[in-house]
């Protein structure tokens, strides 16, 4: 008798400190379970209150050429940043002549002499080996071609990486596999994503497939803007060539790029980095709007302004001004192969 008391004894000492760990488990269920039924008893009268509202602007529509490529383009796209002009000057105005005139030159000067010293008209070949003055003038003009091209590259690629003023808009943009996400932090705005639209919806909102997006990047135009780079699983690329925007997305790394969009409009661009199966469908759409449009659509999303002015309280309008909805579930803009 004895030993079944002993064997009992040590039974309830074993499982003693296994019992005192579950009795707060057990009470924080029981408090998980009951918390959902005082929300809901609550809820009525929080609904009952008038909630204040901000009408978001309604959803820019694109304006075909601009932000977009154009059917049979050939060189750069328009550009609509200060950097992007000059770039585009740099590239048509300087490389594009000097490219041309030294391929001429060279493929002239390649004739002449296959034309000149063949063996049937040149039978007995020079012996000469050097020439000064030829040789003076082949070192010195591609020394000043490439002191001319360099003055403007260099110039450019200060502007490109130029900081970004205090005052900036600064906004957080993650790569996924295989969508965007952004974030703003200066107002408040929590990160929401963006997907490829299918092609029935692209037609019916007047957009280019495989461009439009559900929910686009809002920035406001002429005000600078401060971009957060990164990406949350493999290496992308932000690129929208309108904007000579191109930054890389690497995970772990914060990159940053600033510029300053001079037109409302609505840019497009693509990822830009070989980021997996679904690369070719991770598009870019960027909703430039003007400066007080861009404040209300801050405003309706949550947020608050620079100068501290806040959204009231209550439920907020449709995020970008539009009831679009997004892709289902199955379809090509949720990433489904």
């Amino acid at each position: 008798m004895k030993q079944v008391k002993s064997l009992v004894l040590a039974g309830l000492l074993a499982f003693a400190p296994t019992m005192a760990m579950n009795g707060p488990a057990f009470a924080q269920d029981n408090a998980a379970v009951a918390a959902p039924a005082a929300e809901t008893v609550a809820a009525p009268a929080d609904s009952a209150a008038p909630a204040a509202t901000v009408a978001a602007p309604p959803r820019m529509k694109p304006t075909e050429g601009i932000g977009m490529p154009k059917p049979g383009e050939i060189t750069l796209q328009e550009q609509f940043t200060s950097t992007g002009k000059s770039a585009r000057w740099l590239h048509d105005v300087m490389l594009l002549p000097l490219i041309t005139l030294i391929s001429i030159l060279v493929l002239v000067l390649m004739l002449y002499v296959m034309v000149r010293y063949r063996r049937s008209a040149n039978p007995v070949p020079s012996k000469t080996s050097h020439n000064t003055f030829i040789e003076v003038i082949w070192t010195v003009v591609p020394v000043i071609i490439l002191l001319v091209i360099a003055v403007p590259s260099i110039g450019l690629l200060a502007d490109q990486y130029k900081p970004a003023p205090k005052d900036a808009l600064t906004v957080k943009v993650t790569g996924y596999q295989w969508y965007w996400g952004y974030e703003y932090p200066d107002a408040g705005i929590p990160e929401f994503v963006s997907n490829m639209l299918t092609k029935e919806q692209a037609k019916a909102g007047g957009e280019p497939f495989q461009l439009a997006v559900d929910n686009r990047l809002v920035l406001p135009a002429g005000r600078p803007v401060k971009l957060i780079i990164t990406a949350a699983d493999v290496i992308h690329s932000f690129a929208v060539p309108s904007l000579w925007v191109k930054m890389d997305a690497v995970p772990g790394r914060l990159n940053e790029k600033s510029f300053t969009i001079e037109e409302p409009g609505v840019y497009y661009g693509q990822c830009s980095e070989l980021c997996g199966a679904r690369h070719g469908f991770m598009p870019i759409a960027i909703e430039a709007l003007p400066p007080e449009q861009f404040d209300q659509w801050v405003l309706s999303q949550g947020g608050k302004l620079q100068n501290g002015t806040a959204a009231p309280d209550g439920p907020m309008g449709p995020q970008q001004g539009s009831s679009l909805p997004a892709p289902p579930s199955g379809d090509i803009g949720n990433n489904a192969l």
